[in-house]
């Protein structure tokens, strides 16, 4: 069952990550047209956050498709970390994006330069139309549980803002003349998208260094199997994800007998994976001060 849950919620995110790609793909030739036309950095600057979403949602697309290969004895958990790379790259790319952002922006602060407003606002508006539709696709794909798809969603986020930014530029610059507006609002998505980068970034390192599972608490689950009477220690922990939405635990628990081996096997199996939501695990028992009664075993359910 976790296996055809895991399959549908795949296949979700890959139907999602398609139309998203298109939409925002066939968009990005447009504004980059576009921006060239009007003179105008802020539809540039969205033009190349949208560029970095072409390729965020396209190298999300592969990564969600490879990770479905079958484990092999050389890669015993197949290729499912492929998506957790994926994800880092794509925070890697929206931070150099935001940097080129300033830095252009920066120059075009000291020299404003003339803009094609009305170029602008139309181009920036279908840009906003055409973000709200991708934004709505991945909100219906599984974007809270895997960390690929946040990402690629968090990309089509800061693109949604600066095609608003880019709206308000160049409403300023028609009404008012005020073409430091232009600059501005690309300050302003330059913010928005480093912090999405950073975010994405922080998380994918954080799985990538094998760290505990950011909805998991480790001392929690120690004192949950401490508690089971008959264990005295728990020790060798180990808690840590493969992808965002799958996790793996793997201890050594000393019993006071041998008799309460089987018994206690069986409690911390299911307390984990009724309370933790833990489906991979390996646990073995230990006796004290008896090396001869040491038992392993090993409780997996097919993700």
């Amino acid at each position: 069952m976790a296996h055809d849950h895991n399959h549908s919620h795949n296949n979700v995110n890959i139907k999602a990550l398609k139309w998203s790609f298109m939409l925002i793909f066939l968009f990005m030739i447009i504004e980059v047209i576009g921006g060239i036309w009007t003179n105008s950095l802020a539809l540039l600057s969205d033009a190349g956050h949208m560029l970095s979403d072409a390729a965020a949602l396209g190298l999300s697309l592969t990564a969600l498709m490879f990770g479905q290969r079958k484990a092999t004895d050389h890669k015993t958990f197949g290729y499912k970390r492929f998506e957790i790379l994926a994800a880092f790259l794509n925070g890697i790319t929206l931070i150099a994006i935001a940097l080129y952002i300033f830095y252009e922006a920066y120059r075009r602060l000291l020299e404003p330069p003339v803009v094609l407003s009305s170029g602008m606002l139309i181009i920036s508006t279908i840009g906003l139309l055409v973000n709200i539709v991708v934004a709505f696709i991945l909100m219906r794909a599984d974007k809270d549980e895997n960390l690929n798809v946040r990402s690629a969603f968090l990309h089509v986020i800061g693109d949604l803002l600066g095609s608003i930014g880019a709206i308000i530029a160049a409403v300023l610059i028609i009404f008012f003349g005020w073409t430091i507006a232009d600059p501005i609002a690309s300050l302003v998505v330059a913010i928005l998208v480093f912090i999405s980068g950073l975010r994405v970034t922080k998380d994918s390192w954080h799985i990538l260094m094998e760290g505990v599972p950011f909805n998991l608490n480790a001392s929690e689950i120690k004192s949950a199997l401490l508690a089971i009477e008959e264990v005295e220690e728990v020790h060798d922990f180990r808690l840590w994800s493969i992808t965002s939405d799958y996790h793996v635990l793997s201890c050594h628990l000393v019993v006071k007998s041998d008799e309460a081996r089987k018994g206690v096997l069986r409690q911390a199996r299911t307390l984990i994976h009724d309370q933790f939501d833990l489906q991979d695990l390996t646990i073995q028992i230990e006796c004290t001060g008896i090396d001869e009664c040491s038992h392993a075993a090993h409780e997996s359910h097919a993700h």
